[in-house]
Formats: C-alpha cells, sequence, structure tokens
C-alpha cells in the first residue's frame, strides 16, 4: 500500500481530486486529499495572511499529524509551489515529488518569479475593493472552457468548489535549501490537450533530475484540470508510481 496525498491548486478544494480518490482507494492504496487554508472545508478562514507559507504549514501539518511515510506528493498548478516546500521540510517523509501541470521552482522564487503573468492578475487584484484575493479565472469558450474543462455538467460541479485566491500565495517565496530534497525523485505529468491561457508559460523540464536520475514526463492529452476531464487515466499515471 502506497500513501498518496493530492494537493489542489489555486482556486480549487480537495473536493477536485473526488474521481481520483476512489480510483486510489479502490487499488488498495491510503489516500488523502485536504483542502489548504481558505478553501474548502477552511473557506472561513480565508483572510489577507493566507498565503504560500500557510498552506505549506497545512500539508506538513497533516504528514506530521498522521505519521505519514514515503509519500507521493502530487502538486496540481499553484501547489507545485507548496510540495516543493514541504519536501524541503520534511524530506525524509517524502517518497516522490509529482508536478501535476504545476509551477516548478528554485529556491527563493515566487509564483511571479515562474510565471510571470501572475503579477498581472495581482495588478487586477490591487485596484478592487479587495486587493488581497484574486477571483477564479473567468470560463471561456471550448477549447479554453474553466481551467480546461469543457463539459456543461463537469463545469457545474467544479464551480460549487472554486472560489478567491489570497495574492499573499503568489509573493511568498519557496524554499529548496534543504540538500536533502534533492534526492527526492520527481515526475513531471503535463496536460497537453487543452489550449493554455495567454502568458501561460510552462518551464521546459532539465533532462536530469537533482538526483543524477533522468528526467520523467509523461502527458495527458486534456486541458489544466486533468483529474476532472480523465481521472482515470491520472490515476493509472499514479499507480505506476505507486507500484
Amino acid at each position: 500500500m502506497s500513501t498518496f496525498l493530492l494537493v489542489h491548486g489555486a482556486w480549487h478544494s480537495g473536493r477536485c481530486w473526488d474521481r481520483v480518490v476512489g480510483l486510489l482507494e479502490s487499488a488498495g492504496h491510503l489516500v488523502h486529499a485536504p483542502s489548504l487554508t481558505g478553501y474548502g472545508d477552511k473557506a472561513h478562514l480565508l483572510s489577507p495572511e493566507v498565503g504560500l507559507d500557510t498552506h505549506v504549514d497545512d500539508v506538513v501539518t497533516l504528514i506530521e499529524d498522521e505519521d505519514l511515510a514515503e509519500v507521493i506528493l502530487v502538486g496540481h498548478s499553484y501547489a507545485g509551489l507548496v510540495i516543493s516546500s514541504v519536501a524541503n521540510r520534511v524530506p525524509d517523509r517524502i517518497g516522490h515529488l509529482v508536478y501535476l501541470d504545476a509551477m516548478v521552482p528554485e529556491d527563493g522564487e515566487s509564483a511571479v518569479d515562474v510565471m510571470p503573468v501572475t503579477q498581472h492578475l495581482i495588478d487586477l487584484a490591487a485596484k478592487s475593493d479587495s486587493s488581497w484575493r484574486i477571483p477564479p479565472m473567468p470560463e471561456q469558450p471550448a477549447p479554453h472552457g474553466l481551467f480546461g474543462v469543457t463539459d456543461p455538467a463537469d463545469i457545474a460541479w467544479l464551480r460549487t468548489m472554486i472560489s478567491d485566491h489570497p495574492v499573499r500565495c503568489l509573493q511568498q517565496p519557496v524554499r529548496l535549501d534543504n540538500p536533502a530534497v534533492n534526492e527526492i525523485p520527481c515526475t513531471h505529468i503535463h496536460c497537453v490537450g487543452g489550449v493554455k491561457p495567454e502568458g501561460v508559460v510552462r518551464r521546459p523540464v532539465a533532462a536530469t533530475q537533482r538526483n543524477g536520475s533522468p528526467a520523467q514526463v509523461w502527458e495527458l492529452p486534456t486541458g489544466h484540470d486533468c483529474m476532472v476531464t480523465m481521472p482515470a487515466e491520472l490515476s493509472e499515471l499514479l499507480l505506476k508510481l505507486g507500484d
């Protein structure tokens, strides 16, 4: 039995993983898919003080409270920053890092450094009545949809769980200064079937991981929210890491 910890991205909640959780659990694995502070069952905790560090604390606390080990830690989108700093804090508890169509930072970088277009979102928020929070990206005509989701029923379901994202999450830096984190194997899963929003550019993956092994990059022919649109195919890939 493997332990999967699935971390949602900006604007989402842990419920976005529902379709994947069941598939991994039915294969005999332990799965956690928490909502980060400010989302889902923790939506009432949303405030200007919530930042990347808050979300890192959320995940580290769960790992330590549940005494989890050899965790396959999956971060979607913004959560690529979260899982990076989590691995830096508790590298001895992490068995594998999975960057799921995610931001992949270097030490000291924020979301703005990894994906400069996020500064535009911060600037727009600054002109609003709530300068510390960024509303979800608007739905666009297919093939863009809502976070790459185009099926009307799936969009309706997704709308029940998305909410504003704190600006501070995009401004706080990732910490990757623990040498032990370099030994953790990584897998990158790229969603290549949708159309990326303007300004969203994926960083190329280095041919060699920090631990010296070859890079492992898999692709899914779908939009950004692959846990909604291709849960079976995503689960099949994740299960390869749990074998």
